[in-house]
């Protein structure tokens, strides 16, 4: 790869966590002013950033219309998506979908709760392997081996007093997960925040997503959140019908 398309790329990623100016964008590149200047000047006149009225740059209409046009060809997404708004409105509660992405697991689309207390998690963001019910419900279903050998390389980074913090911890969950069909974050990936996943199948088997339920501890108890479990697995299977799946003993 080219060092001015990675300079390009590192830039773009630094306009995607705040917009900036070009001295503020020079100061932290390690290359000299005018090559900033002059690979915002491409980035710009292709769309990709664009300067506002304080001649900070933004990320620009081209870096929405791919994201978009990636968005749509997840197949996965555009199945989900009704059965997750349904879900959402019936709960009032965030709803996510993830699915994996090379070694991560991804968040690829997300309903917002209709209560104050919001989710940090957006679309694109990574979902940590050891503590997000999403990453538990993908890693259940791989086979042993490849389980073990993605507890052995994760960095068990401790969010929480609830955090699973070492590979046998982590395979326990992940059988305990495979034998009941769903997956619970006991407030692992965030403080006060817990949350339920099941699998979204394809026709094959495999799980290919898993949906989730995300809810504040001081809106739901324990209790409470796993009084959603039917309707959560109930939207994750009828988006799995739609992608072929036939639990046994079923017939079309």
């Amino acid at each position: 790869m080219s060092q001015s398309l990675i300079r390009g790329l590192e830039l773009l990623s630094q306009l995607a966590g705040q917009p900036a100016t070009l001295d503020e964008l020079a100061a932290r590149a390690a290359v000299h002013k005018t090559t900033v200047m002059r690979l915002l000047h491409d980035l710009e006149a292709q769309r990709f950033v664009f300067r506002d009225g304080q001649q900070r740059y933004r990320l620009g209409a081209k870096i929405f219309e791919l994201s978009a046009r990636a968005l749509e060809q997840r197949d996965i997404r555009a199945v989900a998506r009704p059965h997750l708004a349904a879900l959402n409105e019936a709960t009032g509660h965030t709803v996510h979908l993830a699915a994996f992405e090379g070694r991560e697991v991804v968040y690829i689309d997300k309903f917002e709760s209709r209560h104050p207390v919001r989710m940090y998690s957006r679309i694109g963001l990574t979902a940590a392997l050891h503590s997000a019910a999403v990453a538990k419900v993908l890693l259940a279903d791989l086979p042993a081996e490849r389980r073990a050998a993605i507890a052995g390389q994760i960095d068990y980074v401790k969010a929480t007093e609830n955090t699973i913090l070492t590979p046998p911890a982590l395979l326990a969950e992940l059988e305990l997960v495979r034998q009941q069909g769903w997956a619970h974050d006991d407030c692992e990936h965030e403080p006060l925040v817990h949350c339920i996943a099941a699998p979204v199948r394809d026709a094959s088997g495999t799980v290919v997503a898993a949906v989730s339920t995300s809810v504040p501890t001081v809106l739901l108890d324990r209790e409470g959140l796993l009084g959603l479990l039917p309707g959560l697995k109930s939207s994750a299977d009828a988006v799995s019908r739609e992608l072929g799946h036939l639990p046994k003993g079923t017939t079309r």
